[in-house]
């Protein structure tokens, strides 16, 4: 009996040894696949960073690409660059698996820094109807060097009826009338320079040349209601007031924030001044003049300015919002001569007044080329004092203030990659205001 349970132990000892080796092999095998499992994970994660590092790469390429060939002036706007149709399928435990950049955004969060487009903010590769908008209205940085050439013409009409006598009876007028009339054509050749000094500043200068036609008209000359005297003075081309500037970017445009600009500028009086001008005497009653008129026509405002102004822009495809604010500082200036009298010299001081200016319009890029916009425009101002030498203090100029509001349309034409043509029509809304200005410009982006 004893070696019968004897046999028995060692058969139980056998088969325990014999069943705990297939166990063992489990639990190897087992903790050989976790192993890998893990290595597999740290390899997919690391390459997983590479890849988002290099669409990074491509995304940063790809914006400077296209801004690179807008500053070209190319009609057509960079294509995008496009990953490699072999790229690996990357698929995380069940998730869709997409090749390129859409298995990079379902597999991967955000990269940090990495460019993604907004919403109602404008792109790298904006079109070239949104940037001639833009020139006109607001300022470019992407373009190195534009050369502009322009020429508006300006018509400027305003009668006035002078009553010099009383009324009999609450009814009848007994005294002179008198008709006067001033109507004014401008020319002016505006030769523009813009130059980028940085992605966010740019500094312009504008030399014009004005050509001016003025009608004056009085009624009741030599004293007869009917009789309407009628003198036309003109001048030959001359330069006007030349202006320089530089604008400079505070904030560039987002989903919630305007593009916003700083503009500055500075006004030379190179043109010819108002003050100091010949006139010759038409009629006249004794000492006093009734109707007299310039030699020649001025071209400039005879006083330095200074000015200083915000602009904002908001694109909303297909639309673009854009507004101004601005002042303008005028600085008083000694002449040696003030009256319009010709056989007297009356030398002093003129300050001009400040102004201040708004502006609110939209436009619309009706495809690459060509664009519409339309806009109002409103300028106070102050009324302009003198100070004459003989007197010592200074006096306002009745009437000398002004309300200058105006409708503006315009239209822009990409001609080729580097010529556009930009066409506008004012129309006065105001008496201030001329009653109509037409003009057309040409840009030539280098």
């Amino acid at each position: 009996m004893r070696t019968i349970h004897g046999r028995t132990l060692l058969g139980l000892i056998a088969l325990s040894a014999l069943g705990s080796e297939p166990l063992l092999a489990a639990d190897d095998d087992a903790t050989t696949d976790a192993a890998q499992v893990q290595a597999l994970q740290r390899e997919l994660q690391t390459l997983k960073q590479h890849y988002a590092e290099e669409v990074r790469k491509l995304r940063e390429i790809d914006v400077r690409l296209q801004a690179l060939t807008a500053r070209m002036g190319g009609s057509a706007a960079a294509s995008p660059v496009a990953l490699s149709p072999a790229a690996p399928m990357i698929q995380v435990g069940s998730g869709s698996a997409a090749p390129g950049a859409s298995a990079m955004a379902q597999a991967q969060p955000p990269v940090e820094g990495a460019s993604r487009p907004q919403a109602g903010t404008r792109s790298a590769g904006a079109s070239r109807s949104v940037e001639d908008v833009l020139l006109q209205e607001h300022a470019v940085f992407n373009q190195p060097l534009i050369l502009e050439a322009g020429m508006s013409y300006a018509r400027y009409d305003r009668k006035q009826l002078t009553l010099n006598g009383f009324l009999a009876l609450d009814a009848i007028f007994l005294g002179n009338i008198a008709i006067e009339n001033v109507e004014s054509d401008t020319f002016t050749f505006t030769g523009s320079a813009r130059y980028s000094l940085t992605p966010n500043l740019t500094v312009n200068v504008d030399v014009p040349v004005l050509q001016r036609w003025t009608t004056y008209q009085k009624g009741g000359a030599g004293g007869a209601a009917a009789v309407v005297a009628e003198q036309q003075v003109g001048s030959e081309a001359h330069i006007g007031d030349v202006s320089g500037g530089v604008s400079y970017r505070l904030f560039a445009e987002t989903a919630n924030r305007p593009d916003i600009v700083l503009n500055t500028s500075v006004s030379i009086p190179t043109g010819r001044a108002p003050y100091g001008i010949s006139w010759r005497v038409l009629e006249s009653q004794g000492d006093y003049i009734q109707f007299a008129v310039p030699e020649t026509q001025p071209t400039g405002n005879g006083v330095w300015g200074a000015s200083a102004g915000l602009s904002f822009v908001k694109t909303l495809d297909p639309a673009i919002l854009f507004a101004s604010i601005g002042y303008t500082h005028t600085f008083a200036r000694h002449f040696d001569d003030l009256d319009t009298n010709p056989a007297t010299r009356n030398p002093g001081r003129v300050d001009l007044g400040n102004a201040f200016n708004y502006g609110v319009g939209v436009a619309f890029a009706l495809n690459e080329r060509t664009s519409l916009s339309m806009a109002l425009t409103h300028r106070f101002n102050g009324a302009t004092r003198v100070r004459a030498d003989n007197l010592g203090y200074w006096q306002g100029v009745i009437g000398s203030d002004g309300n200058a509001a105006a409708l503006n349309l315009g239209m822009t034409y990409a001609i080729s990659p580097k010529f556009t043509l930009v066409a506008s029509l004012g129309i006065g809304l105001t008496p201030d205001a001329p009653d109509v200005t037409m003009g057309f410009k040409v840009p030539f982006m280098l």
